[in-house]
């Protein structure tokens, strides 16, 4: 079919970001980005709901998400929230001011949906890949999903964001010792719980902290990332301040304080799984999105 433009808006846990795009249906052509980071993850975490600023954050986030579609002339504009905004007992105050002031209804979806749709977005560069496990970490929680014959057979979310490991840890950077062994025990213990087990051979990286982690660790834009090259992420960023981080890396100063709770998490994950390498797609739940909105109009 001729591509047509669609527009679609994840409320994550670090940033709400949307995606303006053209599809036919099976490949996804990005027109247009717009992000502002907003860190719900760790907001909520602390304090168990969203406060009136970052309330007005999100408020005017939304109204850029519907100039931007309308500049763009996309036929549809879907906002949908994902962990941070679940977990945020306050939830349903501030999506109905979202709702009156900026005209947009948002979609809190499930942790099966998120991973269904960052599984359709990953298969854009990775269906070629022998993948048998999906991994996103964001600000809130993290995906697991094990693959099977080129489908999700299965996925659960861990609270294994940065944000919410960031608050139970006492992350910073330079890091002391104790909060590092407090974030390892933290990562461990809920892993412990996960219910997705087996020999696995290659994961496929969805998300902005797995893209934090590889932009960092290759500008030149090669897509594996080895064991030893996140060990040697979380050794540096636990030792350098934010500053130095930013400097040796390249990367924001926002990203920046996501590389060491991101490399605690990826490391711990590929641990668990027996895993050597993953593999970083330059595409996830946006562009899953997407692709479901093109199929179902």
């Amino acid at each position: 079919m001729p591509p047509r433009v669609f527009a679609a808006a994840d409320i994550g846990s670090n940033t709400a970001h949307l995606l303006v795009a053209a599809t036919d249906g099976s490949l996804v052509m990005r027109i247009d980005n717009y992000n502002e980071w907003i860190p719900l993850g760790e907001v909520v975490s602390k304090a168990g709901s969203i406060p009136k600023e970052i309330t007005q954050d999100l408020v005017d986030a939304c109204k850029g998400f519907r100039r931007l579609a309308d500049a763009k002339s996309a036929e549809k504009l879907y906002v949908f929230a994902t962990e941070g905004m679940r977990m945020a007992r306050n939830h349903e105050t501030v999506l109905r001011k979202i709702r009156e002031e900026a005209g947009i209804t948002v979609e809190i979806i499930s942790p099966a949906r998120e991973a269904e749709l960052s599984f359709r977005g990953v298969a854009l560069d990775s269906r070629n890949l022998p993948v048998d496990l999906l991994f996103e970490v964001g600000g809130g929680s993290c995906q697991i999903g094990r693959i099977e014959r080129g489908r999700l057979a299965e996925s659960e979310s861990l609270p294994l964001g940065t944000g919410r490991i960031i608050a139970e840890s006492g992350l910073m950077s330079p890091c002391p010792e104790y909060a590092i062994l407090a974030a390892e025990r933290y990562i461990d213990s809920v892993l412990q719980t996960s219910r997705i087990s087996g020999s696995f051979g290659l994961a496929v990286v969805s998300g902005g902290v797995g893209r934090g982690l590889w932009r960092a660790l290759h500008p030149d834009g090669e897509k594996m990332l080895d064991i030893r090259e996140i060990d040697l992420m979380a050794w540096t960023a636990g030792r350098l301040p934010i500053d130095r981080i930013i400097t040796r890396y390249g990367v924001k100063q926002k990203r920046a304080g996501t590389l060491l709770p991101g490399a605690l998490v990826y490391r711990a994950l590929m641990n668990k799984f027996g895993l050597t390498q993953m593999a970083i797609s330059e595409f996830g739940i946006r562009e899953g999105a997407i692709l479901e909105m093109a199929a179902r109009i």
